[in-house]
């Protein structure tokens, strides 16, 4: 323990000074220094190096420590989260700060409300049986980008979005239109969201009567009622944008594009889904649901 404080110190205080009060001998010190290194030091450098690899290559230092431990063990590592979490932290390893950010939802308007058919129940047991939407905003030195979500709450996945500089109605059917491609549109579908004047015009109204989808608005003022995608919201601000402003909308799209394409829906793991990501979960249960 006296060699590693010395060797913390050596920057600060010479080797001569500290060996005297610390009662030890500088040829030991420099033998210590010499020694190969112990198999618990060799097996930290090679998980700082897969640390690193993680971080640049799969998260784009998104990743805090605890997911960081889950990738470790998939690729057959048997390690604790304290010693990954020391390990990130003393060599600069750690996600990106995390930074707020407010969503603003214009919901004065005078059409009527849908009942709250979610109630919170986030879990559903098949694909396509609810789906959540919501709508945020990008920052670009061309001005405001506005993005459309919508998520299969079974998976987490998001199988419909659409960015636009307006935030009108045609943004989100844009968003709709995807996620219909992609998932189809079985009648019953639960179509929730908050009260914005988007999800409560006649226009998308009209589209999800014909489509035969049960609408469903969270209560008002209540951002828990919608609480997966705005953690999907809080991850995407925290993880991609920052405080980053685009040099144009096509390269904030272009951003937003391989982060929920790319990370979030096949790599990126939830802790909700057992720590896979939402294409490996479908994978995984498609079977059972089948």
């Amino acid at each position: 323990m006296k060699y590693q404080f010395m060797e913390q110190q050596r920057r600060y205080h010479r080797v001569e000074k500290m060996a005297r009060v610390l009662e030890v001998s500088r040829s030991g010190y420099y033998a210590w220094r010499t020694r190969e290194a112990s198999k618990r030091a060799r097996q930290d450098r090679a998980l700082v190096t897969e640390i690193r690899s993680i971080q640049e290559k799969v998260a784009k230092y998104r990743y805090g420590s605890p997911r960081v431990t889950k990738e470790l063990r998939r690729r057959g590592h048997n390690v604790g989260r304290k010693r990954v979490a020391r390990l990130m932290r003393a060599n600069g390893l750690n996600a990106r700060p995390r930074k707020k950010f407010r969503v603003t939802t214009m919901s004065g308007h005078k059409h009527k409300a849908a009942a709250n058919v979610v109630n919170r129940e986030f879990r559903p047991q098949r694909p396509n049986q609810v789906w959540a939407s919501d709508a945020t905003y990008v920052a670009t030195a061309e001005g405001w980008l506005y993005l459309f979500v919508i998520m299969d709450l079974y998976s987490r996945r998001v199988v419909g979005w659409a960015m636009s500089k307006s935030l009108g109605t045609t943004t989100l059917l844009r968003a709709l239109w995807m996620a219909v491609a992609r998932r189809g549109a079985p009648e019953g579908l639960v179509f929730h969201s908050d009260r914005g004047v988007q999800y409560a015009s006649t226009r998308f109204r009209n589209v999800l009567r014909k489509k035969r989808f049960i609408q469903s608005m969270s209560r008002k003022g209540n951002c828990w009622d919608n609480a997966c995608v705005e953690s999907f919201f809080k991850s995407l601000k925290s993880e991609l944008i920052g405080t980053t402003i685009y040099e144009s909308r096509e390269a904030a799209t272009q951003a937003v594009f391989e982060y929920i394409e790319v990370f979030y829906n096949r790599i990126r793991l939830h802790s909700t889904l057992g720590y896979l990501s939402p294409a490996e979960y479908e994978e995984e249960r498609a079977q059972e649901v089948a």
